[in-house]
């Protein structure tokens, strides 16, 4: 048996991690890194209020001729959530936006609906083709990849592009933040607009066409943002987000609920999260999320760790997810266990982008700017 290592100041470990590092001190890379990098990121003080200050400033003043000042996306989860809740606060003129790939759990939608009847934000839903979608997922199984969520976030991102594109928009208020999400294992993932591995995976493994899902490359993207075209901004780093205090203020707010830990706002996320990494991969993502936290100061080593050693996730209740997955993916209870007695493999053993052809993309891009 392999002797664990954890690192004493957050709990990252090394039981799937051959890219950790400790100190002297005992202190891991991860933990190290996020601490250098927060001073420059995190803002949960009076720089932070005068910097958010600035940013609803010049996104109001930019965007009041245009039907809306900014596009979000909602899963149903507390940090997409959260921004919603505060862009309303704000007097922000909010398209929302959210993927329903059949997924979602009771307590989701309630609260999705909840937080749209509060805020009064248009509201806008993409429902991909069922079929289609679910086979390229199960796609994503039969090739053993660690990010079984590409298809669903790819989606929602192509469908944001497409709705700034409809309606003019510059800004994506995205729900990313370093209070939550400042650590990260590397490995066992992959980027989401590789479209390229997207493509190679079908290929291979899928038994439908992928003609009805739309999908946004890493090129569209990346020059989309480095032309200034779109521009995604993080308010949460510019805020003391507290994760208890956020739930309690949307509850307040319009009866959100809790739904659980991180992530488990969706079907198919919970089992990513909760069985396909640990069980392949032997990934438990809990470290990551309990070490940000306590990089952001918001429990102690001591309550992670107590936190940490609760079960990984309800038997009952992941047996009837497993079911919900098995009847959307089409597959029998054989055919599942052997997917997941599969030997894993990495996304980088299909084909990729050429981060050369991305480069010569992007210098072509920014010449035609300077010309026009």
């Amino acid at each position: 048996m392999k002797e664990i290592t954890r690192c004493k100041r957050c709990i990252m470990d090394n039981a799937a991690d051959p890219t950790i590092r400790f100190d002297e001190n005992g202190y891991c890379n991860y933990c190290t890194a996020a601490l250098a990098r927060m001073e420059k990121t995190y803002f949960p003080n009076e720089e932070g209020q005068r910097r958010l200050d600035a940013l609803l400033s010049q996104i109001k003043k930019s965007e009041q001729d245009k039907q809306y000042d900014c596009i979000m996306g909602l899963s149903g989860g507390l940090d997409s959530s959260y921004l919603a809740y505060l862009g309303h606060k704000w007097g922000l003129r909010v398209l929302a936006v959210h993927l329903d790939d059949g997924y979602d759990t009771e307590i989701s939608k309630s609260n999705l609906k909840k937080l749209i009847d509060a805020t009064g934000f248009d509201y806008k839903v993409i429902q991909p083709n069922p079929k289609q979608f679910n086979a390229l997922s199960l796609a994503y199984m039969k090739a053993g990849v660690p990010n079984l969520a590409v298809p669903q976030d790819n989606t929602i991102l192509a469908f944001l592009y497409e709705q700034m594109r409809k309606y003019h928009i510059t800004y994506f208020l995205s729900g990313g933040n370093f209070a939550l999400e400042c650590i990260l294992q590397h490995g066992n993932s992959y980027s989401n607009s590789d479209v390229v591995n997207i493509k190679d995976i079908h290929r291979r493994f899928g038994t439908e066409p992928i003609d009805q899902l739309k999908f946004v490359s890493s090129i569209q993207r990346l020059t989309a943002e480095r032309l200034h075209i779109y521009k995604t901004l993080r308010p949460l780093d510019l805020i003391d987000y507290n994760r208890d205090r956020a739930f309690q203020e949307l509850a307040d707010f319009c009866g959100f609920e809790y739904y659980g830990r991180k992530h488990l706002e969706n079907i198919f996320t919970a089992f990513l999260q909760l069985y396909w990494f640990p069980r392949k991969f032997h990934v438990d993502k809990r470290t990551s999320h309990l070490s940000s936290m306590i990089v952001s100061g918001q429990i102690s080593r001591e309550q992670a760790l107590k936190e940490y050693q609760e079960p990984l996730y309800d038997e009952a209740q992941m047996e009837k997810y497993l079911s919900i997955i098995k009847k959307g993916l089409g597959i029998s209870d054989a055919e599942f266990e052997a997917l997941m007695a599969a030997p894993p493999h990495q996304h980088t053993e299909y084909a990729v982008e050429s981060d050369k052809l991305l480069y010569r993309m992007l210098r072509a891009a920014h010449r035609v700017l300077k010309i026009n």
